[in-house]
């Protein structure tokens, strides 16, 4: 900045998540003492979390503990990887044909950026296979990332009797002029197939933080938490799509059990990142 001639101090470096997690618990400070911000994931076009972590369970720390005695930890689970991730030929195939194949294998089963292309593929696939459009396959078809996730979520939230919207994006996007009522059920349960393992994965995620901290009601189910753990979400995917949304909580829900989730609020932290960010920053330079 300096070579630039940007008189310019750099006060606080912070990512998204962190930026939410802060933003959301200055929210529930005001609002609500009894609730305590503890995780913060973005579902946008990418995905990350981050969790607030004891201090005494990061090993690789070093120096003086801070005076609260935990750490805000910044998973980067979009790299995640496993052999029992649910993963398909689609997968495999967008993952090869990637600019960073072998990486961020969670996000790309999850993430905004690359659900309208599995949707793609496996239209491709049909279209390749079981001649779904006739007998010729739609050129733009075999496009990349033509197809978007909002596109995706506009035909899977159409609630339009003859499925109107789905036939649009068909013959907008895709070329396909005439679609019948039971292709456009096709595309829906497609469409829907795919969210719903995005949606039930990034629920599993969360889960997999509160077992981490112990918050899940299994190690500690004689316990009882006077505080409720939030979860702030931020991130265009989380935001706009109602079914995505909807089916991580009820995720969410069937992993804990219907009583614990009682003490689990998973709620928007809009534009939490950039506003994160703005009062951690001002926070520093009133400290500092």
């Amino acid at each position: 900045m300096e070579r630039c001639g940007l008189d310019m101090v750099v006060t606080a470096l912070v990512n998204d998540t962190v930026g939410t997690l802060a933003v959301a618990s200055l929210a529930a400070t005001r609002e609500n003492e009894d609730d305590e911000v503890m995780i913060a994931v973005i579902l946008g076009t990418g995905t990350n979390a981050c969790y607030v972590e004891s201090i005494d369970a990061i090993p690789k720390w070093e120096g003086p503990k801070p005076s609260s005695g935990k750490m805000i930890i910044s998973m980067e689970w979009g790299g995640f990887s496993s052999p029992l991730l649910p993963r398909t030929q689609y997968d495999d195939d967008l993952d090869t044909a990637s600019v960073n194949p072998g990486e961020q294998i969670f996000e790309k089963l999850l993430s905004g950026m690359y659900l309208g292309d599995v949707v793609r593929r496996v239209l491709l696939r049909l279209a390749d296979e079981a001649g779904l459009f006739g007998p010729t396959v739609p050129s733009k078809l075999a496009v990349p990332f033509i197809l978007g996730t909002p596109h995706v979520s506009a035909m899977h939230q159409d609630s339009s009797s003859d499925l109107q919207l789905v036939g649009k994006v068909l013959d907008d996007v895709l070329g396909i002029h005439e679609s019948s009522l039971e292709l456009r059920e096709l595309v829906v349960e497609i469409c829907s197939i795919v969210t719903t393992r995005a949606a039930r994965l990034a629920g599993a995620g969360i889960v997999g933080i509160l077992q981490r901290i112990g918050r899940d009601g299994i190690q500690n189910s004689s316990a009882v938490h006077r505080k409720r753990i939030v979860v702030a979400m931020d991130g265009g995917l989380y935001e706009h799509y109602p079914l995505f949304q909807a089916e991580l909580k009820a995720t969410v829900a069937e992993l804990l059990g219907s009583e614990f989730a009682k003490n689990v609020l998973i709620e928007l932290s809009k534009d939490g990142s950039g506003i994160g960010a703005a009062l951690l920053a001002a926070a520093h330079s009133r400290y500092s």
